[in-house]
């Protein structure tokens, strides 16, 4: 259990306790935090129980991952416990962005709350990113112009559904949809749900339930995989424009016609 005892320390460090007053909140004495902190004994399984419910944690992530890499208690909460979700650091304390694959897109639904699949993930660095738990994730199609297909969208984690601000932008990751990007409407109060519309026309909006939706990530900027070309720009940019105005192309024909 080479893990726990890293793990336990670490994790007391974050809430800055000593191993005294761990031991007076888990009722045990000091000198048992000191043994299983450096590992000169692994704890009982009734003693893990007991660190699981205190740091609210799964046992299995105690024993099977490496928590050192957590800079603070940022997890999601899943029913009354919690699955790993940190922020990462580097060696240089700067955050983590983990890249969800184009690849291993379609897994993402299975592996959003499982840690090991988070874990392998390929991290990148972009400083100049606000605050908060942030995730590159691959765009497919071109329901959202003018970002192309195989671009990626580097999103913030929405802790509450509910915050979503009417006409940004997000990825949404739905119990049946998998993940996809869209510009988000809040319909919680009306029908308790989200309504998800493309900026290409050429698509349908659609709502989805909100017992439906798993994940809610705000954008914070993309990254293009492939470059522009003029005819791209022009065409992206006029229909930018076009849906900034709310002009419909088919009212626009109508009035050259």
């Amino acid at each position: 259990m080479n893990n726990v005892a890293k793990n336990i320390r670490h994790l007391r460090k974050i809430k800055k306790l000593t191993q005294e007053q761990l031991s007076e909140e888990l009722g045990i004495t000091r000198s048992k935090v000191g043994s299983y902190e450096e590992g000169r004994s692994d704890p009982p399984i009734e003693m893990l129980v007991n660190f699981s419910n205190y740091f609210k944690l799964p046992i299995d992530v105690l024993i099977k991952n490496d928590l050192t890499y957590a800079s603070d208690t940022s997890f999601i909460e899943i029913g009354n416990q919690r699955v790993l979700f940190p922020i990462t650091v580097d060696s240089d304390n700067e955050d983590l962005i983990e890249v969800v694959p184009v690849k291993a897109s379609a897994g993402y639904l299975l592996g959003y709350n499982d840690p090991e699949y988070i874990e392998q993930l390929d991290k990148i660095k972009l400083p100049f990113l606000p605050t908060g738990k942030h995730r590159a994730f691959p765009i497919k199609g071109d329901s959202m112009l003018p970002m192309k297909d195989g671009s990626y969208v580097v999103a913030q984690y929405i802790e509450d559904v509910r915050d979503v601000k009417n006409g940004t932008s997000y990825i949404v990751v739905t119990l049946n949809d998998g993940m996809t990007y869209k510009r988000v409407y809040n319909k919680i109060e009306e029908s308790e749900s989200l309504l998800l519309v493309p900026d290409n026309k050429n698509y349908d909006a659609y709502e989805v339930p909100l017992s439906e939706v798993l994940e809610v990530w705000e954008y914070t900027c993309s990254i293009n995989t492939q470059e522009y070309d003029e005819r791209d720009l022009k065409i992206s940019s006029i229909a930018l424009m076009l849906n900034q105005l709310g002009v419909e192309l088919k009212e626009l024909k109508k009035m050259v016609s």
